[in-house]
């Protein structure tokens, strides 16, 4: 998905941390995780929208929206085939949903990825991609303790990531580690 825009909610620093202390620890195992992408715009996030084009987003209407108190909970498994991407679940509030639907209601209508719309959401945080069958046991284990335990967190801005351009577009508030 090359030509995509997408909409996502970024982390406080203890947030951060916490999600690449456990990337870290898979690429200390020599696992796959999302601290081997050394791009820019790789930080922890929620994908909350994803579609091809997104034109006019009134991100004003999400004003008070955050903070937003969040529970990363236990770690989830996607996709098909001899891989699978690892990730923290992230535990859907009735606050965590509301926010998702409005920011589709204020998209609009559009071609949304399906596994984003409403409905349809698993709100996550990827820790990595194309971990082989053979290796998820030992991923799960790296994991542990963290894995096991809900972690507190808190959204604290919405960024949008056109995958097109490779730049990344603060909208409201912002994490701490990024420099805009």
């Amino acid at each position: 998905m090359s030509d995509v825009v997408s909409l996502e909610l970024v982390f406080d620093e203890e947030t951060d941390a916490a999600v690449r202390a456990e990337w870290d620890a898979l690429l200390a195992a020599d696992l796959p995780s999302q601290a081997r992408h050394r791009g820019e715009s790789n930080r922890p996030h929620v994908t909350v929208l994803v579609r091809s084009r997104l034109e006019a987003f009134d991100v004003a209407a999400l004003e008070g929206a955050l903070p937003l108190p969040l529970v990363l909970g236990a770690p989830v498994l996607f996709g098909v085939g001899r891989h699978r991407v690892l990730a923290r679940s992230v535990v859907p509030s009735a606050a965590l949903l509301a926010l998702h639907a409005r920011v589709h209601e204020l998209a609009g209508p559009g071609a949304d990825v399906d596994h984003t719309v409403p409905g349809a959401w698993t709100a996550h945080v990827t820790l990595a991609r194309r971990v082989p069958l053979d290796r998820i046991g030992e991923a799960l284990g790296v994991l542990g303790d963290t894995g096991a335990r809900d972690l507190e967190a808190r959204a604290v801005g919405i960024r949008r990531w056109d995958a097109a351009t490779k730049t990344v577009t603060h909208l409201l508030g912002r994490g701490t580690l990024d420099p805009c």
